[in-house]
Formats: structure tokens, C-alpha cells, sequence
């Protein structure tokens, strides 16, 4: 399609008021929870309205420039607050849902939120546990209407807030559209004013990443930052994509890959079906898509039950596929040949949180599977002396949130991002990715884990000397402990030294969310040192070398070949 009308840098939330305009009562969402189990459709004019009512509502607790939290599972009005945020001149900070209680509290505290959605039992718990951690917080909403937190308080019981303060300050989202729809009624015009007043360079969105220190970082992200992205993006697939498609939305939202998605559906006019992961593959051939995004863990299984390309493939995807992309993490060749081989391109990039996101594409016509592409036309990429791969563009963001320190760091001298990740150019220009300067692990299922925060966990267990995490690329992680010697002495038998272990990795597993769990650990009595080269002279472990030296038992672990 021609995407030039498109190119201009706008708010994400002014772009669904432009649609609604233009598409009215057809349906921007397929939902479940319609009649007979059917699924319900949510229209442009009321996805909109939602939106401004979420904004308007937000006039009362947000003032600009301020963050609001969104701790929730995919559904409507998630995205509803997410662009309801920033029409009231806020930006928006998603929480996975997979976070604990204190990780949530940590985003919460030190984004200096003032508002934070939350929906669902489980996570309105986990607030509730972190409570201190809220003090900072004005307004917290309910997306449920049937969310009751005094309810919930009570259950929990000791050391939970008190009925009056949990009723001044929580109200449902149902309460909320209502006071934002009777402030658009007493001025119609208070929406567009708010609109008008956004300017391109404040804050849209800011995103937790892992940092390799354990604590994650805030990275703010203009709404230049990801209009430019997003443009580069139209310019790169533009002959692949086309108005009033149909897509399959299951990627979290508080992701920026599923976040991403559902504002090209919001840009493109697409119709969305709302599924939960578990669901992806039997929905694919009923709900038939026009497009499906990714991560590697879902192409791969795809790949394992069509089993050949071709016509299995094409029954399994419901035969309509136009555009593939996958995120995250890094997919197998062979996956991308055999869909390749049924007519399908799974289009594969390269970028970073920091930069929002994408840095490189493959082009429908210009790419290599042994490759994530080509600089986008607003990127300028270059290698440092050490082949670290360093990017300027406007897409970068300006720095961490309340980190100076981690902030000076990120960026060379000219001003060049420092990305962490070792890559070479072909001679054709396409970029090749070696290897990863910092230790993060990129999970099958797109999860970034920094693997010293789960390491640091193990520092005081007398039991345990060392521990390294392993699982870059699979589907859950895994890690290799060194026993301590009053570990070994009290327990010498090999099934009660595996057993006192396993209760430390149970300890440390009930602190983590659950991608970060280890699922499976190998134990290894050989000391490390430094004279062996696995232990700097600082006494550090040497990852890398780490790995080298145990990953064939590490890899034994997941049960056969990767």
C-alpha cells in the first residue's frame, strides 16, 4: 500500500480519534464474552469514546508530564487507558503482568506514578502486598467493574490498608468513563484542547528494561521517538500491509512488541481479535488472519505441527496470511525456510527498548535469513573498535529515568547509543548479530532476564558457592550451582546434597515472576578459580567462559537438541 499519508509524526491517541471518525460502528475488536460464547465486537466509535473518557477522567489526578502505571492483562480497556494517559498530557508505564508484588511496587515507586490501573484478583493482590510502595499514588482504577479491593483487603488480612483509604482512593473503570463522559458532555471541546496541547518531544510511554545489575531501568520514549519508529516501520513494510486487515492480538500489551501492534491496527484501520496466549494456535485457523506477530516460541511450534510446507501450514494459519513477523528473540533458519517455502516471508528485525524499538528490518524484497536486516532509513548505525553495534537516530531516547550514572554510560562520545550487542555488515549492508556485550538472556518467549538479578539471589545461601543461569534462546531457564564445602560435608550423599539444593532454588524461584524461574539446575563440585579462568581476579565469575565449559551439561538439562 502507499503509506505516504501516514508518514506524519502524530500522538498515538489522536490517530484513533481520526479512525473512529472514519469507521464508526465498525468493529474495531473481537472480544470474547458475547452470546453463547461468541465472540462480541467492540467498535471504533466505542473504543474512542472509551479513550476520551479515560483522558478526560485522568484531568483530575494526572497532571502533565506525570507517569500512570498500567498493571493488567490484555483487554480492551487496557489499551483504552493506555491512550487515555497520554491525551491528558501523562505518559504511560506498563507493568508485566508476570510481576511480583515487589518488582510491580519497585516500577510503581520509582516512576513517581500517580495513577495506577490495575485489573484482576491475582494483581490486585499483588498491589495490595506492596501497598507501601503506593503512598505516592493519587487514584488507583479497577479495570473490572466487579473488582472489589476492600473485599480483597479483608481477605488478605494483616497488614493490608483500611477500608476508608482504600475506598478514597481506588474507583472502578466503569466510575471513571462515567465522570470523563459527563466532563466531555459539560465541554465538548476539553478533549481537543488536551490533544492540541501535546507536544511531540514530552514523554508518550516509558518501559521497564532489565538491567544487568538486577534492578530494571525506566526508559522514557517521546511520542517523536515512536512516530518516527513507527513511520521508518510503514516505509520498510508498506508493500505487505494494507488497510482494514485483520490481526490476531495476543502479545502483552505491556510489551512494547504487543503495544506496537495494537497501535499499527489502531493506524491501519485493522480489525483486532483479542486472545490469550494459551489459545494462539487453535484461534489462528478460526479467526483466519490477515496478519500474525510473534515471538520465536510460537513460529517454532507452528513449524513442528505443519511438520512440511505448504498445505498443512496454510490449514494451520487459516490460509489468509499476508504478513509475519517475529520479535523478541532471534528464530530459527529452518523455521523461517519452511515457511518461506509455503509462500510465507517471516519478516525479522533487530532493536532495543531504548530505542522504540527497531533499529533494522528485512524487506519483503531485500533480506537473509542469516540476518536481521538493514538499518531503518532514520537509523545510523556504526561498530565500535570492539564490533559493539552503537546507533544515533530519532527513534533513540534522550536517557534513564531518574539514572544519570546508567545514562552518561549509555551513550559514546558522539552521542552514538551504546546497544551491548557484538554485530558485523555483510558485504551486502545487512547486519549480523555475534554476540551480546551484556549479560541479558533473551528467553524463546521473548522474555529479556538479567540473570545476576536471579544469581544475587543465591549470595548468602551457605549452601550454594556459585550460581549460573542458562537458557538464552529456550523456552525456560535453567543454571548450574557450585555446592559450598559445608554443603557437601553435611550432606554427602548425592540425592540429599540434590535435595538440599532444590529447596534452595525453591526459595529463590518463589521470588522471582515466573519466566524467571529455574525450572531445572545441574550440579557442578569442580571449584572454580582463577588460575582455571573462570574466575576473574576479582573473584567474578566469567560468564562466557562459564558457559563455554558446562554448556553441553547445561544443554542436557532441556532434554535433546536445541
Amino acid at each position: 500500500m502507499d503509506v505516504t499519508p501516514l508518514l506524519d509524526v502524530r500522538p498515538a491517541p489522536r490517530i484513533v480519534f481520526e479512525q473512529a471518525a472514519r469507521l464508526g460502528d465498525a468493529p474495531r475488536f473481537w472480544v470474547e464474552g458475547g452470546p453463547d460464547g461468541a465472540l462480541a465486537p467492540v467498535s471504533w466509535r466505542a473504543f474512542a469514546a472509551q479513550v476520551r473518557d479515560t483522558a478526560l477522567f485522568l484531568h483530575e489526578d494526572l497532571r502533565p508530564g506525570e507517569f500512570a502505571c498500567i498493571f493488567a492483562a490484555n483487554r480492551v480497556e487496557w489499551l483504552s487507558a493506555a491512550l487515555g494517559i497520554p491525551a491528558a498530557g501523562g505518559a504511560m508505564v506498563p507493568i508485566y503482568g508476570s510481576s511480583t508484588p515487589e518488582q510491580a511496587g519497585y516500577v510503581v515507586e520509582h516512576s513517581g506514578a500517580t495513577v495506577v490501573f490495575v485489573d484482576g484478583e491475582v494483581l490486585l493482590e499483588r498491589v495490595l502486598r506492596a501497598w507501601p510502595r503506593y503512598a505516592g499514588v493519587r487514584r488507583l482504577v479497577c479495570l473490572s467493574d466487579d473488582l472489589d479491593p476492600v473485599a480483597t483487603a479483608a481477605r488478605l488480612g494483616e497488614g493490608m490498608p483500611k477500608r476508608d483509604e482504600i475506598e478514597a482512593r481506588f474507583v472502578s473503570f466503569g466510575e471513571a468513563c462515567g465522570r470523563g463522559a459527563a466532563a466531555h458532555a459539560a465541554d465538548p471541546q476539553a478533549l481537543e484542547a488536551r490533544l492540541s496541547a501535546i507536544d511531540l518531544e514530552a514523554n508518550a510511554v516509558m518501559l521497564y528494561t532489565s538491567g544487568t545489575s538486577g534492578r530494571p531501568k525506566g526508559v522514557p520514549l517521546t511520542h517523536r521517538n515512536v512516530g518516527e519508529n513507527g513511520s521508518d516501520w510503514l516505509r520498510c513494510n508498506g508493500p505487505l500491509v494494507e488497510e482494514g486487515m485483520v490481526d490476531l492480538l495476543w502479545l502483552p500489551m505491556s510489551h512494547i512488541f504487543g503495544f506496537g501492534e495494537a497501535c499499527l491496527g489502531n493506524q491501519l484501520g485493522w480489525t483486532s481479535t483479542l486472545c490469550e496466549p494459551k489459545d494462539v494456535l487453535t484461534r489462528l485457523a478460526d479467526v483466519r488472519p490477515h496478519v500474525f506477530m510473534s515471538v520465536p516460541s510460537v513460529w517454532e511450534k507452528l513449524a513442528t505441527l505443519a511438520g512440511a510446507p505448504g498445505e498443512p501450514l496454510r490449514t494451520l494459519t487459516g490460509d489468509r496470511l499476508r504478513f509475519c513477523l517475529s520479535g523478541g528473540a532471534g528464530l530459527k533458519r529452518e523455521v523461517k525456510e519452511l515457511f518461506y517455502a509455503s509462500g510465507l516471508l517471516i519478516i525479522e528485525g533487530y532493536g532495543l527498548t531504548e530505542c522504540s524499538p527497531t533499529l533494522t528490518l528485512n524487506r519483503p524484497d531485500d533480506f537473509r535469513f542469516d540476518s536481521v536486516g538493514k538499518p531503518l532509513p532514520s537509523v545510523e548505525l556504526k561498530l565500535a573498535s570492539d564490533g559493539e553495534i552503537l546507533a544515533k537516530g530519532p527513534n533513540v531516547f534522550a536517557g534513564y529515568h531518574r539514572d544519570p550514572e546508567a545514562s552518561a554510560e549509555a551513550f559514546e562520545d558522539e552521542c552514538f547509543f551504546r546497544t551491548g550487542d557484538i554485530g558485523r555488515f555483510t558485504d551486502d549492508g545487512f547486519l549480523q548479530i555475534v554476540d551480546r556485550k551484556k549479560d541479558i538472556l533473551v528467553t524463546a518467549g521473548g522474555k529479556n532476564v538479567a540473570p545476576a538479578n536471579i544469581e544475587i539471589r543465591f549470595q548468602h545461601d551457605p549452601l550454594v558457592d556459585h550460581c549460573v543461569v542458562y537458557g538464552d534462546g529456550r523456552k525456560y531457564l535453567v543454571a548450574a550451582l557450585w555446592p559450598s564445602a559445608e554443603a557437601q560435608a553435611k550432606h554427602a550423599e548425592p540425592a540429599a546434597l540434590q535435595a538440599a539444593l532444590e529447596r534452595s532454588v525453591a526459595r529463590v524461584n518463589g521470588e522471582l515472576a515466573r519466566f524467571e524461574t529455574l525450572k531445572k539446575f545441574v550440579v557442578v563440585t569442580e571449584p572454580l578459580s582463577v588460575e582455571g579462568g573462570l574466575l576473574t581476579p576479582t573473584l567474578k565469575v566469567k560468564r562466557k567462559q562459564v558457559v563455554a565449559r558446562y554448556e553441553a551439561a547445561l544443554a542436557a538439562l532441556y532434554g535433546g537438541p536445541r
